[in-house]
């Protein structure tokens, strides 16, 4: 068991992910890698883009950072994506410098309003709490559709005066694009407010696992790789524990997938993801397969490793994959 000796106690780590998080027995975490946060910014000098942080929600206490791209007209209306971002769960913020810059560059060249939603993380808060901040923030953007019979809601004039609410999305990358999974199934149970349909689901590089290695993924100490190990630790009551289909979508006793809430998907994967690749292709030939009446399109990038464009955006391979995802996102 690894300690950090202090000046008058040894602080041991209890629990780990290791590059990821450490919890140690005083109750403190360490989250490791953590990028930097940004502050919101009005007309970004790269994109045009606008951004605010707002608060959504009380109890809990949740929040959100918006993003307003350069108007044409100032009863303009957009498309609205709802975003989640990665982190495994446990790290990372939708105020982080590379969700800030990516969501700004999305905003931009798809021309869409964002809400990038900020939800709790284990272990502070275990899983399903992110999968609930998450759906509370789409139902809280869906609300506006017709916010002058909402008067309760916490409202935002962005939302009222720019979003077009026939063209919802929603989007996320690693865990943010297993959140997305799980949003567009229970978007396919049960409705939304003011019956707002989600037009498109895309997921980059999602976070999936499951108790049987599929592909290029480790045969020997499957058990302690990352997804397996974070799983465990992010969610510890988990039922069905490795094979709950929020993480498992074709664990025997997940739901059809002919259930998902969209109409159209955008999923993408890394040649090099060893961790991800080759279940994630397996998802998307089960959405194909499961008699979903949607869309479905699949994008791999030879020779990558996991969300190699949220780190080098301006690379040729990461504005390819940005614009397969801007491009899903006008059709």
């Amino acid at each position: 068991m690894a300690s950090i000796e202090g000046t008058n106690s040894m602080k041991q780590i209890v629990l780990q992910i290791p590059t990821f998080l450490n919890v140690y027995n005083d109750g403190s975490t360490e989250r490791l890698g953590n990028m930097p946060r940004a502050p919101p910014c009005l007309n970004d000098p790269e994109t045009g883009v606008s951004s605010k942080d707002i608060v959504f929600s009380i109890n809990p206490l949740l929040s959100a950072r918006l993003y307003l791209p350069k108007l044409n007209a100032n009863d303009q209306k957009l498309p609205i994506l709802v975003y989640f971002h990665g982190g495994a769960f446990c790290r990372e913020s939708a105020f982080s410098e590379h969700h800030h810059e990516y969501c700004n560059i999305v905003a931009s060249q798809a021309n869409v309003l964002i809400v990038s939603v900020e939800h709790r993380k284990a272990p502070e808060h275990y899983l399903p709490a992110a999968y609930e901040d998450c759906w509370a923030g789409l139902k809280w953007a869906a609300t506006h559709a017709n916010a002058t019979q909402n008067s309760h809601i916490i409202s935002e004039p962005w939302l009222i005066d720019h979003g077009d609410f026939s063209k919802i999305f929603i989007g996320g990358d690693s865990s943010g694009g297993n959140i997305v999974h799980n949003v567009a199934m229970r978007a396919g149970v049960e409705p939304l407010p003011n019956d707002v349909k989600i037009i498109g689901a895309y997921m980059n590089h999602p976070y999936f696992c499951g108790s049987k290695p599929v592909g290029s993924e480790p045969i020997e100490g499957f058990e302690k790789s990352l997804p397996y190990m974070a799983w465990g630790i992010v969610y510890p009551d988990a039922p069905g524990g490795i094979d709950n289909p929020m993480v498992n979508p074709m664990a025997p006793a997940a739901p059809s997938l002919a259930t998902l809430g969209c109409s159209k998907m955008f999923i993408s994967v890394a040649g090099d993801d060893v961790s991800f690749r080759d279940r994630t292709v397996l998802y998307y030939e089960a959405v194909r397969a499961s008699g979903w009446k949607g869309q479905v399109q699949l994008f791999e990038e030879k020779g990558e490793q996991h969300v190699y464009y949220m780190f080098h955006p301006h690379t040729d391979k990461g504005k390819r994959l940005i614009k397969h995802v801007t491009d899903f996102l006008k059709e």
